[in-house]
């Protein structure tokens, strides 16, 4: 029987790069450790990385000034529709609802920017409307839409690197997500935790208890109580505090899908301050959601594949399994 999991594993991408000596050995160790972290609790830090601190930094003061704004300037990046690009207000999000727990509202607020700088192509054109919608910037903030589309850049490129760490872990050739992940609809939110100044109501948290949607998810979170937790196969929960300039990556339900629960997508939450620290705890998260292609087929991968037994999940595409998740998490809103 594995030992409880108190800490996250650490995977440095340095090996997978080369960058530490060892080559294809050291890789493959890596591979294994990362299979390993995925069958067991689903979620890894990773450091050694190529993202410049200076695109993370600016990403961070683009998201502290957005955040500072007025209401009015927050609300001019409201689209009529914000469940995929723009601001969502307080309030407005329950995400255990996804799956199908009644909680009250979450307690941050969100902006939300998808793909950019499309190819006019026919596949673009026909999705516009949808999950290659234009993104919505707010006004009078200079230097806003630049800082993220940088770091949307650089998740894109780390999204990308780790999907082949991804294919290596599972006995892969190292390209084979490549044409799944070539037109991405994936998106980079903002989330902003407010300081506490209430109690909350009974069973509200910042962020209600869910697994994500997706391939992959990159999380930064900045330093702050009312942390990011994830439950451990024993029921426990861990409170994750990566160091300053590493990274957060846990896999979605869709990897779960595609890996016939080989891998495991895990329950987490952004849980809420002591309240002797709840009006200092102010925090910013940057989270990139990383989505195949609309219309990749989702079906068990060959090497997940159990002899003599079917797989335990239909074939479904990306965009139609992103659809049905996010519809759930949105809290109905009164007509005002």
């Amino acid at each position: 029987m594995p030992l409880p999991i108190t800490r996250l594993p650490d995977i440095d991408l340095s090996d997978f790069y080369g960058e530490g000596g060892g080559g294809a050995a050291r890789r493959a160790q890596l591979a294994r450790l990362l299979d390993q972290s995925c069958r067991e609790i689903g979620f890894i830090v990773v450091r050694g990385h190529r993202v410049p601190p200076a695109i993370l930094q600016d990403a961070f003061a683009a998201a502290f000034r957005f955040f500072d704004a007025p209401e009015s300037v927050r609300r001019s990046a409201m689209p009529g529709d914000g469940r995929v690009r723009g601001y969502t207000p307080m309030r407005h999000q329950q995400l255990a609802r996804s799956l199908q727990n009644e909680t009250p509202p979450d307690l941050f607020e969100r902006f939300r920017m998808g793909p950019f700088d499309l190819p006019a192509d026919d596949y673009h054109r026909s999705r516009a409307g949808g999950w290659f919608a234009p993104n919505v910037w707010p006004q009078a903030m200079p230097g806003f839409r630049e800082a993220l589309q940088a770091y949307y850049r650089a998740m894109e490129g780390l999204a990308h690197d780790l999907m082949r760490l991804f294919a290596l872990a599972l006995d892969l050739p190292p390209a084979y997500f490549d044409s799944h992940i070539d037109r991405h609809i994936s998106s980079l939110c903002l989330n902003h935790y407010p300081a506490l100044q209430s109690p909350p109501e009974p069973g509200q948290l910042r962020a209600g208890e869910h697994t994500d949607y997706g391939s992959l998810t990159i999380v930064a979170p900045s330093a702050a109580p009312g942390r990011l937790q994830v439950r451990a196969q024993g029921g426990e929960w861990i409170e994750v505090a990566p160091a300053e300039g590493q990274f957060v990556v846990n896999i979605g339900d869709l990897m779960a899908q595609w890996t016939n629960d080989r891998w495991v997508s895990t329950l987490h939450r952004v849980g809420n301050p002591p309240e002797s620290v709840g009006a200092q705890s102010r925090r910013v998260s940057l989270v990139f959601f990383h989505q195949p292609n609309d219309d990749a087929r989702i079906e068990c991968i060959p090497t997940c594949r159990v002899a003599g037994q079917a797989p335990l999940y239909s074939p479904i595409t990306s965009g139609e399994h992103l659809r049905l998740k996010i519809n759930r998490h949105f809290t109905p809103q009164k007509a005002s």
